[in-house]
């Protein structure tokens, strides 16, 4: 594994943790600022809010910047945002912070994921964008609990101080160990946008937005869940989100090789799987030892649909997939805003804190008849002879079967130093 990937993992470590950590120090920060756990729930949806500005938005001002040289400085506006949200004196500036702190989140992610891909060789691009979603899932595992029991001991303030060390760490790993990977002479602003207007680019983003609502439908609140109906007490909620990162870890590391083996399937597969989890999590979360169970099952079917939706839309985007894999991420955290605001109008609406699985299963419904109208129709244009479609002939070879990701704009051949 080049030293690289390691570097964007544990980027990525520090952006899932100060993006998921919200969802277990809700119950604190609204007790500390004043407000209801719902209301405090719009710091989840402030965050997502900077994310779907900030991937296309800095993306584009980033078009021409060296990959390395983005990547830094994404990384540094990061430790600004979440350094602002430390020193919030009020709830409206908190939530400036957090859309600060997400202006970064898309675009590095899509830049990221476009340097992983270049730093192997052919068939294995899947597994390095898998591995650099790992640090999402170790932070799950690791980070969002220990800084959830951190804010919970000294204040969710600390907890943002500590992100904003973290993000200084990954600046200095990213400067040491990301070889100088430059921008495709071929790419353009003009280029990118043309690719992220492609039917099966659009049809992926869409169904990211509503399959992925459904986990931050129950995951926005899984905290107050743990309390208020699983019957555990406050400081088990550490428990039952490193239990959700466990599942989310599984489901990514499943996700890599599957997805370069099978993409659709996956894809498919990982949104049923998920919408069926979430209607069983409506009646196991009154069984305690079976609730932690389906917790561990739902994060591992929830992040299973991230690496096939991101390869989906770099592939369809073929040379110019650093907007559209940018965009995705949008996509993800208009999921992640939209399912905190369905799950939390559920709650709000007196139908019980249980309310938001059968909300996300919903969700997760529609982005799976999305992922499938959309593979119907790459099917028939392949049938019919397009090169938009499933296969393709890449650099010479024999065509190419749909399922199976290829390289993204010069990804065949790893970059210098990896």
């Amino acid at each position: 594994m080049p030293l690289a990937l390691l570097a964007l993992a544990v980027s990525a470590f520090g952006i899932g943790t100060t993006e998921f950590v919200m969802m277990g120090l809700l119950p604190n920060v609204a007790d500390d600022l004043g407000t209801s756990v719902p209301t405090a729930g719009h710091l989840v949806s402030a965050y997502a809010i900077g994310v779907v500005v900030g991937a296309p938005l800095l993306t584009a001002l980033g078009s021409r910047v060296p990959r390395k040289k983005m990547l830094l400085l994404l990384m540094a506006l990061f430790v600004v945002g979440n350094l602002a949200s430390a020193l919030a004196p009020g709830f409206g500036w908190l939530v400036a912070g957090r859309v600060l702190a997400g202006l970064p989140h898309g675009a590095f992610f899509g830049v990221g994921a476009v340097v992983a891909a270049r730093l192997v060789v052919e068939g294995r691009q899947a597994r390095a964008v898998a591995t650099m979603f790992l640090g999402l899932t170790v932070a799950n595992i690791l980070g969002v609990p220990a800084a959830t029991l951190l804010g919970q001991q000294l204040g969710w303030r600390s907890t943002f101080l500590v992100v904003t060390v973290i993000g200084l760490l990954a600046m200095a790993a990213l400067a040491r160990l990301v070889p100088d990977v430059p921008v495709d002479e071929r790419q353009s602003l003009g280029r990118e946008v043309r690719a992220l207007g492609r039917t099966q680019v659009l049809l992926g983003l869409l169904t990211a937005v509503f399959g992925f609502a459904g986990v931050f439908a129950v995951y926005s609140y899984l905290a107050s869940m743990t309390t208020e109906v699983m019957g555990f007490g406050e400081s088990s909620v550490t428990l039952v989100l490193a239990l959700f990162g466990i599942g989310m870890t599984a489901g990514a590391l499943a996700a890599g090789p599957l997805t370069d083996r099978a993409l659709r399937p996956t894809l498919y597969g990982s949104l049923g799987a998920l919408a069926l989890v979430l209607v069983a999590f409506r009646f196991t979360i009154h069984v305690p030892w079976l609730a932690l169970v389906t917790v561990v099952v739902l994060g591992a079917v929830g992040f299973m649909t991230t690496t096939p939706l991101q390869m989906l839309v770099m592939n369809k985007a073929k040379d110019a997939p650093t907007l559209a894999s940018a965009s995705n991420h949008s996509a993800f955290n208009l999921a992640n805003a939209g399912g905190a605001w369905a799950g939390g109008a559920a709650v709000a609406t007196g139908w019980g804190w249980t309310s938001p699985t059968l909300v996300g299963a919903g969700l997760a419904v529609v982005g799976l008849a999305i992922a499938v109208v959309a593979g119907l129709l790459d099917r028939t244009r392949t049938s019919a002879g397009t090169t938009e479609g499933a296969s393709r002939v890449v650099a010479g070879s024999a065509p190419v079967a749909e399922e199976p990701t290829h390289a993204v704009s010069g990804s065949g051949t790893p970059a210098s130093g990896s």
